[in-house]
């Protein structure tokens, strides 16, 4: 079982358990505002995104992690790598991704989960190219990727509902943990 320890979180593979407060953060249009199109999950919507996640751990060797919090065990959301199949443009790059839920917002988690996920695309998985893929209004996720070193690329249009998507880029084997 994969598992990354940081000094606050445990990235993890998924568990049943993990549904009921996944399904509370992907419900909220705060959350889901920049992901896809926009819209919430109900709780089926949730479980399947939990078991694509997984068939994409068995397929590719990477997914999304679970984000707990070390000191309480609470699910604090989901980071992982994903292959972009929306977007046919930028493959066969891997994307870095993230969604946590607002409790968890403003303190360093998402960056902390992000830099960790980095470590685990160069070190274990020997990417040599992720991408971070945003709405360009997204200023949270765009320091975020500051933060990692991404660099803009280049701006494309989300192919089934046309917004624009900023394409951000780091070089693993220039990255500096």
């Amino acid at each position: 079982m994969t598992e990354i320890h940081t000094p606050r979180l445990l990235l993890r593979r998924w568990d049943d358990d993990d549904l009921i407060a996944l399904s509370d953060i992907t419900a909220d249009p705060h959350v889901m505002r920049w992901i896809g199109d926009g819209s919430v999950l109900d709780g089926d919507g949730t479980a399947e995104a939990v078991e694509r996640w997984e068939e994409e751990w068995d397929d590719e060797g990477f997914g999304v992690f679970a984000v707990e919090l070390l000191g309480s065990g609470e699910l604090a959301g989901a980071v992982g790598l994903s292959v972009p199949e929306y977007l046919p443009e930028v493959l066969p790059d891997v994307e870095i991704t993230w969604r946590l839920g607002r409790p968890f917002w403003g303190q360093g988690y998402a960056s902390e989960a992000a830099q960790a996920t980095l470590e685990f695309a160069l070190q274990d998985r020997g990417l040599d190219r992720v991408l971070g893929i945003v709405r360009p209004e997204d200023a949270a996720s765009k320091n975020v990727l500051r933060k990692l070193g991404m660099e803009p690329e280049r701006q494309t249009a989300h192919p089934a509902y046309g917004f624009p998507l900023d394409v951000h880029s780091i070089d693993l084997t220039e990255y500096q943990a």
